[in-house]
């Protein structure tokens, strides 16, 4: 993936932080994210996983 402006993506949350705002345990987060119910997109040479908050926002108007 080429070099884009943070604002270009949109804002980008840890898995961490997407636990506290859906009210999960960061596991379940992650399972959700392996299982291809919430996109994320993987960062630096650790692979760290980022989510983008429309993505979330997403995921949480289609599962009310």
């Amino acid at each position: 993936m080429g070099s884009m402006a943070v604002n270009e993506l949109g804002r980008m949350l840890t898995a961490a932080e997407v636990a506290e705002m859906l009210h999960l345990h960061v596991n379940t987060v992650k399972r959700l994210g392996d299982r291809g119910e919430l996109k994320y997109y993987r960062v630096c040479k650790r692979g760290d996983r980022r989510f983008l908050l429309e993505d979330v926002r997403r995921f949480l108007d289609q599962n009310r």
